[in-house]
């Protein structure tokens, strides 16, 4: 199985106000690499969203801003790659708003949300909380709201239940994005 598994933290409610982003690259069922920035939205932080994941404006002065970012990050994101999320919808939204934020056309790929397959194929849990199927299936998560640790977590839900319960049930959980 080959993937991208993606996580956004942001500086606000804003969803163009990504302040961090983690890619785990996974390549024939292992993780074959990693990406992590912090990025400058050029945007004030919101106190709550510092408390949750603890990055602060003064953290951001030198990053790059997303454009810069883009450059680096825009191969995974073509019709043919599947890009996860735990909660796709956030971050596949982060993406897209911040994209066109900088007036940069927005890709369509291929994203499957661990959050909805999970719901399917773990039944039972108190929630589908990333900390919460991490712990349910002993699947290490460092530090919970840190993008890099949260998609190497997402990649290994799949990866979990990829070895569980096979091909042929994850793919009903793909979908196209753009």
């Amino acid at each position: 199985m080959n993937f991208i598994a993606m996580d956004f933290e942001t500086a606000s409610g804003k969803r163009y106000s990504a302040c961090s982003l983690a890619l785990t690259i996974v390549r024939d069922g292992q993780i074959a690499d990693e990406f992590y920035t912090l990025i400058n939205p050029h945007t004030d932080f919101f106190w709550r969203n510092v408390q949750i994941h603890g990055i602060h404006e003064r953290d951001v002065q030198d990053a790059p801003d997303f454009p810069a970012v883009w450059e680096h990050i825009k191969s995974f994101y073509t019709p043919d790659k599947l890009v996860i999320a735990h909660n796709n919808r956030f971050d596949n939204s982060v993406l897209k708003s911040t994209l066109e934020h900088y007036g940069i056309e927005p890709p369509a790929y291929q994203t499957l949300d661990t959050v909805r397959s999970s719901r399917q194929l773990l039944p039972g849990l108190a929630n589908y909380k990333l900390n919460t199927v991490c712990d349910a299936l002993n699947i290490d998560l460092h530090h919970h709201h840190n993008a890099l640790d949260d998609a190497q977590a997402c990649a290994n839900i799949l990866l979990y239940q990829d070895r569980r319960f096979g091909d042929q049930r994850i793919r009903p959980f793909i979908k196209m994005f753009g």
